[in-house]
């Protein structure tokens, strides 16, 4: 699925998709995940078949299933070259408004 062009609730629900994916890799059923994660067996039910969650349940199930590492990469702002790298710090600075000429 390319999230690019999804509705939100598509997205959601692919994440939730592949984090069930994960745990079933790991061969863990939901009760001892939500368990590992500190989580209600229906929260987690929830995340896995919707995609609905709070940010924090969502992070916790991935914590539990050992992909913290996953979320490294999420939202790092990529420069692929130095005129890219030089307009980004250019716009995080803000520029002084030129001097105004006194007795013209």
């Amino acid at each position: 699925m390319t999230f690019t062009l999804a509705p939100a609730d598509e997205i959601l629900q692919a994440l939730g998709q592949r984090l069930r994916a994960q745990r079933l890799a790991q061969d863990l059923p939901q009760s001892e995940l939500a368990a590992m994660a500190g989580l209600s067996l229906g929260a987690l039910r929830k995340l896995e078949n919707s995609g609905q969650s709070s940010l924090e349940t969502f992070v916790r199930a991935v914590q539990a299933l050992g992909l913290a590492d996953e979320l490294e990469t999420l939202f790092v702002l990529k420069r692929q070259s130095i005129a890219q790298m030089a307009q980004a710090e250019a716009a995080g600075q803000r520029q002084r408004a030129p001097r105004r000429r006194q007795g013209s």
